[in-house]
């Protein structure tokens, strides 16, 4: 077996990008004078939410995912992020190579929950590998990358959001059933509404007026 070893010395969004996508520098050594000639790595990425601290506002975004604060000792646990392949072009002894890591705005998904509550800071990340090298001074000799391999980065909030940014300017993103989605539609057409802002908000002081109203009852 190669025995690799990785460091993560950075992440950083990629600008030119056609959607939301990280790029994360790894540095990756081998034993001093190996050949690698090629390696097929796999990283699983990974949110380790226990290793940081959040204030009130952040603990009562987090509620949904974590529960109550007083609970956290036994449901913060790790969130998984990301899975990706990456081909890396051989070298000798040491190289450095960019892992680009597609991301979502939807708030279905659960790491991208997390980092939209998020209001400052950094996100604590493991990046675990495996995959295959193939590697010799004279032909190939294919080994797998140890189970055992990781390693740690901390990914900065404003990354994330000017990531999102960048993207979705000044937006957010939801995914509806097809169903619902005829009905808004249908609603926003038979009312004369411009846009899905104007739409939402007609339905949102719709049911504020209907809490009203229902408090009136109540009362």
């Amino acid at each position: 077996m190669t025995e690799l070893s990785f460091t993560c010395t950075g992440v950083r969004a990629d600008r030119h990008a056609a959607g939301p996508t990280l790029l994360f520098r790894l540095r990756i050594t081998a034993p001093e004078g190996t050949r690698v000639h090629a390696l097929a790595l796999r990283c699983r990425i990974r949110i380790e939410p226990a290793r940081r601290g959040y204030d009130d506002t952040e603990a009562g975004r987090l509620t949904a995912l974590f529960g109550e604060r007083s609970r956290w000792g036994t449901t913060l646990n790790p969130v998984q992020f990301a899975e990706v392949a990456v081909l890396v072009p051989g070298f000798t002894g040491q190289t450095e190579t960019e892992v680009p890591v597609p991301c979502t705005y939807d708030l279905d998904i659960a790491a991208a929950r997390y980092f939209r509550a998020l209001s400052d800071g950094d996100v604590p990340l493991l990046l675990l590998f495996s995959g295959t090298a193939f590697s010799g001074p004279a032909g190939f000799q294919v080994t797998p990358v140890s189970w055992d391999r990781e390693a740690s980065v901390r990914l900065p909030v404003r990354v994330w959001r000017e990531m999102i940014e960048q993207h979705f300017p000044g937006c957010g993103w939801l995914k509806l059933p097809a169903e619902l989605m005829d009905g808004l539609l249908d609603f926003r057409e038979r009312r004369g509404l411009p846009s899905w802002e104007t739409t939402v908000r007609a339905l949102l002081d719709a049911a504020a007026e209907g809490d009203r109203e229902f408090a009136e009852e109540l009362r």
